[in-house]
């Protein structure tokens, strides 16, 4: 005979399985996590430089432009002070060069209005030039400890393949949706090492061309 669950059983055994894929996700990231440059000492305007870069930007790539960048303009006042052609030479091989301007147009705000220093809530993050959910989300959660989801590409495509879903990413309802669900699987303990670990999952073993390396995800048990 089937067991029926009432909405605090089910309720109950949903929290047990988002617990679980948490824990073994942060298990994994632990014994495998990138050292990435900006990991090193996560302050938010590292996150903030970082995350601005690796839009549309391999990681490999970024981590010399990341050096450079940080060697002369080192803080949020440095970076509002400087020279614009000074600024896009500086990033000159990474393309798309708005992300640089909007950059600027943040830094001189946060040096005018908040004394170079950067806001620690997802939405007031959100209110700078350039910075989209996803970049707040990061800084939020990384630099802050923030319990708030960094959901981009490559978590749209783990949790589709996770759960089975196929319904069209492309539509900002089904982003919405899947945001709202990534929402609640975020341990407020560690949010920026769960985010980090679904970033490298998507871009390490959840890959987004070709076969997915699902022998050694730490997910494949529910997946």
């Amino acid at each position: 005979m089937q067991k029926v669950f009432g909405q605090s059983e089910r309720e109950s055994v949903n929290l047990k399985k988002k617990n679980k894929l948490a824990a073994a996700l942060l298990e994994w990231y632990a014994a495998n996590k990138r050292e990435l440059p900006w990991r090193q000492a996560p302050s938010p305007y590292h996150v903030w430089i970082s995350e601005i870069m690796l839009q549309q930007t391999r990681v490999e790539a970024v981590k010399e432009y990341y050096r450079r960048f940080l060697k002369r303009l080192p803080d949020i006042k440095s970076l509002s002070e400087v020279d614009e052609d000074e600024l896009l030479k500086l990033w000159q091989g990474l393309g798309y060069y708005n992300r640089a301007r909007n950059l600027k147009k943040a830094a001189v705000i946060l040096a005018e209005e908040c004394d170079s220093v950067f806001p620690e809530e997802f939405e007031e993050i959100m209110k700078l030039p350039g910075i989209g959910a996803y970049t707040a989300g990061a800084i939020a959660s990384i630099a802050f400890g923030k319990c708030v989801p960094a959901v981009d590409g490559n978590v749209y495509r783990i949790y589709t393949r996770l759960y089975g879903d196929g319904e069209d990413i492309g539509k900002a309802s089904h982003q919405k949706r899947i945001r709202e669900e990534i929402t609640k699987l975020v341990p407020e303990e560690c949010p920026g090492d769960f985010n980090q670990a679904l970033m490298d999952l998507g871009a390490t073993v959840c890959l987004p061309n070709g076969e997915p390396l699902c022998a050694e995800c730490p997910l494949f048990f529910m997946c």
